[in-house]
């Protein structure tokens, strides 16, 4: 699998954010650095965090969402016990953050952040609403297909991978920047969900499917 190139010109922040001098290496301890990085104590993950929509007074608006899915390393073995955030628009496309100030409405039963960690089985859960489209200004009359931003650290904060996830028969995705910097089709349909109607509960919400594969997920072009 080819991950996407640092620079992709049709995604002009990459312009401005690619490395414009080749990699320099250098050694270092790997125990050592762990012993510096941040920590998280599992107790710091409340119940309701995995919840984005019984996190406010009352519930956001929107189609309301189950998005699961498991967490493998490479050889697919679950990786067991490890933080997975999520943050995301709300179902009018536009982030509860300052700096998105998209004139569309905010929605005060909504932030937009969740966390969880996964099972013995690597499995993680969600429950959301389902994200709107925004323009983004990237290029003449450029939108976002809507989709969800993941953050996995694996086995330690040294190995996070960001990545994001799409949902099926979006018509947005064939003009995103972004998700087309990725050079192979199964590159980027391993960033499209699964409609699960299985994971589904009636008259209540849709459930999709998405596994996370450390080292063949596509991460975010920085």
């Amino acid at each position: 699998m080819t991950h996407p190139p640092y620079l992709s010109p049709g995604y002009r922040s990459t312009v401005l954010r690619a490395p414009s001098q080749p990699p320099v290496p250098f050694t270092f301890d790997p125990d050592a650095i762990e012993l510096t990085s941040p920590v998280f104590g599992h107790h710091e993950v409340g119940p309701l965090d995995a919840d984005l929509t019984r996190q406010h007074e009352a519930e956001p608006i929107g189609e309301r969402i189950i998005v699961t899915g498991r967490v493998l390393d490479s050889g697919g073995r679950p990786v067991r016990g490890t933080l997975v955030e999520l943050w995301q628009a709300n179902a009018a496309g536009r982030y509860a953050h300052q700096g998105d100030q998209h004139p569309a409405p905010l929605d005060p039963n909504f932030t937009g952040a969740g966390r969880c960690l996964t099972d013995d089985e690597g499995r993680y859960r969600f429950v959301t609403i389902k994200p709107g489209a925004y323009p983004w200004r990237n290029h003449p009359n450029a939108w976002r297909p809507a989709h969800l931003h993941f953050s996995v650290f694996g086995t330690a904060f040294t190995q996070r991978l960001v990545t994001q996830m799409y949902f099926p028969g979006d018509p947005l995705m064939p003009f995103d920047p972004i998700l087309r910097s990725i050079p192979d089709d199964a590159g980027r349909q391993r960033l499209v969900s699964s409609f699960d109607l299985d994971l589904t509960e009636p008259e209540w919400a849709l459930g999709y499917s998405f596994d996370i594969v450390l080292g063949r997920t596509p991460m975010e072009t920085p």
